[in-house]
């Protein structure tokens, strides 16, 4: 598995630790996002689809048990749990609340490293809908990248959300007011403005586009070959 295309979220309201395992998964070739707190990342799982949650059990606010058994309600993304050694019985809630694993402080950063791989083996949470390419383009949703050729596009969280929902419903329409919703921007004018700038991204031809075409008096349609 090619470790760039895996995106983990690091909780932990240690700045050390937080920024320890951070490091740690960059130089191990993941993408890695951080949080400082239980509401924090909850925010963050909003806007980007993880693949993996490494998460501290006691944080200030919600603990890292509250946000698992939240979380797992809604999404099935793998979360392995920090713990302090003497809190076995707290470890046993967070498999029941639907944890994966957890790893008990300190730890051998190694060992994170083999139990990230071993989950991501057995769950295969990254998806093919995140590496997508029709005609010359390919689309890498996780790195938010678009690469056409030798030449390699950044896209916005705004522009990701838009493109990934539309690449899961090929041909369906979508109105301003969807897409609006989807990136919770009250300004439907403002719609045409970051769909112009993401055809100009995807298109060889924006001004006649073929993919990411306007339905006049409706809204905007992915055709994907």
């Amino acid at each position: 598995m090619d470790n760039f295309e895996a995106h983990i979220l690091v909780v932990d309201d240690d700045d050390g630790i937080r920024d320890l395992v951070k490091s740690y998964l960059k130089q191990n070739g993941f993408l890695v996002t951080s949080a400082s707190n239980a509401e924090e990342a909850f925010d963050k799982t909003t806007i980007i689809k993880f693949d993996l949650i490494i998460l501290d059990i006691m944080m200030p606010g919600k603990s890292g048990l509250d946000f698992t058994k939240e979380y797992k309600k809604k999404i099935d993304t793998p979360i392995i749990l920090l713990t302090a050694k003497g809190e076995a019985s707290e470890r046993v809630k967070g498999l029941e609340f639907g944890a994966d694993d957890y790893l008990p402080k300190p730890f051998e950063p190694k060992e994170l490293i083999l139990r990230i791989l071993n989950i991501l083996k057995k769950t295969k949470k990254v998806s093919s809908k995140n590496l997508i390419q029709f005609g010359n383009i390919k689309i890498n949703l996780i790195k938010q990248i678009i690469t056409n050729g030798n030449l390699s596009i950044k896209i916005s969280s705004a522009e990701k959300i838009i493109l990934e929902s539309m690449i899961n419903k090929p041909g369906k329409i979508f109105s301003r007011n969807e897409i609006a919703n989807l990136i919770k921007l009250d300004k439907e004018r403002s719609i045409d403005v970051i769909v112009t700038r993401l055809r100009k991204k995807i298109e060889l031809d924006p001004k006649n586009p073929k993919y990411l075409q306007t339905i006049r008096g409706e809204g905007y349609v992915l055709w994907i070959e």
